[in-house]
């Protein structure tokens, strides 16, 4: 069995989860679940961040400790994940005694092999980012990720970052897919040829983070502190030889375009010189905009996922967040597009061709209907085709992470399903030609069966239930001849997405503070 290990960003506990980490979460959680369907064997991860100089701000602006602040924001990232309804394998946080036996180990082992030594660092700080910039570099006044900054210098250790410039572009320009979308390729060794300095990894401003082995006055930089959370979840250092186990040979990072840099050239520096292979590949996707800003905690612009989830459901959140945002660019979200996606997909285009075909198997053929015995018709094996291509489409879509596309594909086949049943009118021919009627609601069900299984991997609650309803010995695996038992009893089903009401008093939920 082919395996595969997901992940995504740890996300730093600074505040409470928006908009943005849920859609990273559900992107991880639909690309993990299509690839069970394909036969992998999938290990998905995600977690939490929780050390630097923010956090140790944050903490003492609440007038807590910062293991007790890390402790409350991080607990609201986990509880998120049912919500959202995540399959992930494990949970990292980095305040965890396994994960500072990782960072130690392999601060020890870059250290032994020479890449580590100590100096004295000047620079412009960015604290929301936990990262120094160059005065070329500032945009503004900010860091290039937008942050305030303020100028710095203190003793720290280095990583001699300037030792692996060709190495890394040599290795880019073997793994020509190693970083996806291909303009953030186009920055990371636009950024390489001007010149790689020696990268600051410690800190003595502040206390809260892993000690550095044998020289606890200094805690290390938390991006390397972070990155290394993905060995931590595949068991280093017990499992020290990554380089031939099956999960670190296909481990895929998807990542905000604010952390490539961290992710595409740090994090492969690290791991070549610890002589671990690099991930198989960095995804990186854009943001969500609110009025075509990035959402902060700062600008009030917030987005909170929970609440969507309370009033409409997971599935029709997950939805929303694959379908609306082209992967790799930015996109808006607000509730007037969400509920135009809600209603005109998953209320009247899908929910409603179940629920029509539903119904009419149940009172025009008492729930049961057989495969068709005769040869089929023209616009039968047209419609099937159809579909089939769709899905086939649909899937090397998927693999290439155009998810949006993805499910375009699978609205075309909808849209196919519903020109099928009005073109047709099996209804009207329970009197004339109860066998062809028959006919058609098969062959009607059976294309529903293949939309919803490629639906599940966004849907899962509302798929399961219309797979279990045709057929309750359903696998959730993808096959080349997708086809259901020769005869389906159909019974009652549920309405799995009411028609959201835009003047609905209960939606004033998004205007509260």
């Amino acid at each position: 069995m082919k395996s595969i290990y997901i992940t995504t960003p740890i996300y730093y506990v600074n505040a409470k989860p928006h908009i943005g980490h849920a859609y990273t979460t559900i992107v991880c959680d639909v690309f993990a679940r299509l690839c069970r369907m394909l036969g992998y064997d999938v290990k998905l991860s995600t977690g939490t961040d929780e050390h630097g100089k923010k956090i140790e701000q944050s903490a003492s602006n609440s007038g807590i400790e910062p293991q007790k602040f890390a402790d409350d924001i991080s607990k609201i990232f986990r509880d998120l994940l049912p919500i959202l309804n995540i399959t992930n394998d494990d949970f990292i946080r980095t305040t965890e005694p396994r994960h500072k036996k990782t960072v130690k180990h392999f601060w020890k082992i870059l250290k032994e092999k020479g890449y580590i030594y100590l100096g004295e660092y000047s620079g412009w700080y960015d604290i929301r980012n936990e990262a120094y910039f160059d005065e070329s570099e500032l945009v503004d006044g900010k860091s290039p990720l937008g942050g305030e900054v303020q100028f710095l210098t203190e003793a720290c250790y280095f990583f001699k970052l300037s030792a692996f410039g060709d190495r890394l572009l040599k290795f880019y320009e073997e793994n020509t897919e190693f970083i996806y979308p291909v303009q953030r390729k186009n920055e990371i060794i636009s950024f390489i040829n001007r010149g790689l300095k020696d990268l600051a990894i410690s800190r003595t401003t502040f206390n809260w983070g892993v000690p550095v082995p044998d020289d606890p006055k200094h805690v290390v930089y938390v991006w390397l502190d972070a990155l290394t959370n993905y060995l931590t979840v595949n068991g280093y250092p017990e499992n020290e030889d990554q380089n031939n186990d099956k999960y670190w040979q296909n481990v895929i990072h998807f990542v905000g375009k604010e952390i490539v840099r961290f992710h595409a050239l740090y994090w492969p520096a690290f791991l070549m010189a610890a002589n671990i292979i690099p991930p198989k590949q960095i995804v990186s996707h854009g943001w969500w905009l609110s009025e075509g800003e990035k959402m902060s905690k700062s600008l009030g612009n917030v987005q909170d996922p929970v609440k969507y989830c309370k009033l409409f459901g997971s599935d029709a959140l997950r939805y929303f967040v694959l379908r609306e945002l082209s992967f790799g660019s930015d996109g808006n979200f607000s509730l007037s597009g969400f509920i135009g996606r809600y209603n005109s997909i998953l209320a009247n285009a899908y929910g409603n061709l179940c629920s029509r075909v539903f119904s009419l198997v149940k009172k025009n053929c008492n729930g049961h209907i057989k495969r068709p015995s005769d040869t089929l018709k023209e616009e039968d094996t047209s419609f099937i085709t159809g579909v089939d291509t769709s899905v086939q489409e649909a899937i090397s879509l998927a693999k290439k992470y155009a998810f949006s596309r993805y499910l375009e594909k699978i609205e075309y086949a909808t849209s196919l399903a519903n020109q099928y049943v009005d073109f047709q009118k099996p209804w009207a021919l329970k009197e004339t030609n109860p066998k062809r009627m028959q006919d058609i609601l098969f062959i009607l069900v059976e294309q529903i069966y293949k939309i919803t299984k490629m639906l599940y991997p966004v849907i899962p609650i509302a798929a399961e239930k219309i797979l279990k309803h045709i057929n309750p010995t359903y696998e959730l695996k993808i096959e080349d001849d997708e086809k259901l038992q020769d005869s389906v009893d159909i019974g009652e089903l549920e309405m799995l997405f009411p028609k959201i009401d835009a003047k609905d008093g209960g939606l004033d939920v998004f205007t509260d503070d």
